[in-house]
């Protein structure tokens, strides 16, 4: 029974476009370890970018730096 715990950060991810990661997720542990897909859990989590960090950085401070240079 795979487990697959994928984080992201919550900046718009579409329902759309966690369906297709758990979709491809789920189908890559098919064909690589020949798993069944019944059995294969994949939860994604999404964490407000003030609750990550990078180096020395808050994800949410990196991303207004990134926009007061654009």
């Amino acid at each position: 029974m795979p487990y697959v715990n994928i984080k992201i950060t919550d900046e718009n991810v579409t329902t759309e476009q966690k369906a297709r990661l758990v979709k491809g997720v789920t189908q890559l542990l098919v064909e690589v370890l020949d798993k069944n897909p019944a059995t294969t859990h994949v939860i994604i989590d999404e964490v407000k970018t003030e609750n990550w960090g990078i180096g020395y950085d808050l994800v949410s401070d990196l991303r207004k730096k990134a926009t007061q240079k654009e």
